[in-house]
């Protein structure tokens, strides 16, 4: 089957860089600021991860880049041009060059409309095929994240988590795009279905050179799919750098911590335990200074005094931490 399918060849440029991103919401109880001042670029055919804890503001910073949720400031710039700028009529041209995965097959489609129907709808909207050149790019989308082109006649709720995220992984591509925000897209499934979906993921997007934002709050997830990892706490970036460079010398204590947690497949292999007190505070009343420093085991009383500034420690990598070069010796 010839794929009619868009493919990007071209890596050597920054296809998106979000620049000083901020939102805030407000409450009864006072403004909440979800995320604050991240900053990151994605190269073509590259897939950056953002992890942290639920309440670190990963899916915020997500859907404020596609705009499903408005902004409070700052800039992404896709392909040179800021989404944040454009008027609504503007922005629907761009929607069709990025597309979201959502975190939870079950709510994210609509049960009343057959499948067919759910991704036909999006090629429907910008106008990509009728007839049956439509049908056939259905089917063959279908058949391309795994399931058969019969499948289009039926409804969501005949299908299990795992097929229906892969209608819904066939929906986000229906539109060629060319940037994909994958939101935890499999948290919400069976651990059996977790790595068939990911390896689906990773697939697709070596097929068709896309490029990807991957949310997670699983580090062994981030390291299996992403180049590039960003590690937010508290709406705040820890560290960020090339995925290898992370994981083989996380410098900050938060990063350290995460990758603690994560479990290792040799039992012969021991790692230092890092044991977090407490929970992630509230972004009602954020701790002074590092946001982290009331859980931070190295945690001392200049942490409290002034956000600590991002420093390169690496090529690409960085890190916010007062004590990231003592704790590195």
């Amino acid at each position: 089957m010839n794929s009619t399918l868009h493919v990007q060849k071209d890596n050597s440029e920054v296809l998106l860089a979000v620049r000083g991103l901020e939102k805030r919401f407000s409450t009864k109880s006072g403004p909440v600021k979800a995320v604050d001042g991240v900053s990151f670029e994605v190269r073509r055919g590259e897939i950056l991860g953002i992890v942290g804890e639920s309440g670190s503001g990963k899916t915020t910073a997500g859907r404020a880049i596609l705009r499903l949720v408005e902004p409070t400031s700052g800039e992404a710039i896709f392909d040179g041009v800021d989404l944040f700028g454009l008027s609504e009529k503007e922005m629907r041209a761009y929607r069709r060059r990025m597309q979201i995965i959502f975190q939870d097959p079950y709510s994210s489609l609509n049960p009343r409309m057959r499948v067919g129907e759910i991704i036909g709808e999006a090629i429907d909207t910008h106008g990509l095929a009728r007839g049956k050149e439509r049908k056939a790019r259905i089917e063959e989308l279908l058949v391309r994240v795994g399931l058969s082109a019969e499948h289009a006649r039926r409804y969501p709720n005949e299908f299990s988590g795992g097929q229906r995220q892969r209608i819904g992984i066939a929906r986000a591509l229906a539109v060629e795009p060319e940037l994909i925000i994958a939101d935890e897209p499999v948290s919400a499934l069976d651990v059996s279905v977790q790595a068939q979906v990911l390896n689906l993921i990773q697939q697709i997007q070596r097929d068709l050179g896309l490029t990807m934002v991957f949310i997670s709050h699983d580090l062994t997830v981030v390291e299996y799919l992403c180049d590039q990892i960003v590690v937010l706490y508290l709406g705040r970036i820890m560290e960020k750098g090339p995925s290898q460079a992370v994981y083989a010398a996380p410098r900050h204590p938060y990063t350290r911590a995460l990758l603690a947690t994560a479990p290792v497949p040799d039992p012969t292999v021991k790692r230092d335990r890092v044991i977090l007190q407490g929970d992630i505070p509230s972004p009602l009343d954020p701790p002074s200074g590092c946001v982290f420093r009331t859980r931070c085991p190295h945690a001392i009383e200049a942490c409290a005094e002034a956000v600590p500034a991002s420093e390169e420690v690496g090529p690409g990598h960085s890190v916010a931490c007062i004590r990231q070069a003592e704790l590195a010796s």
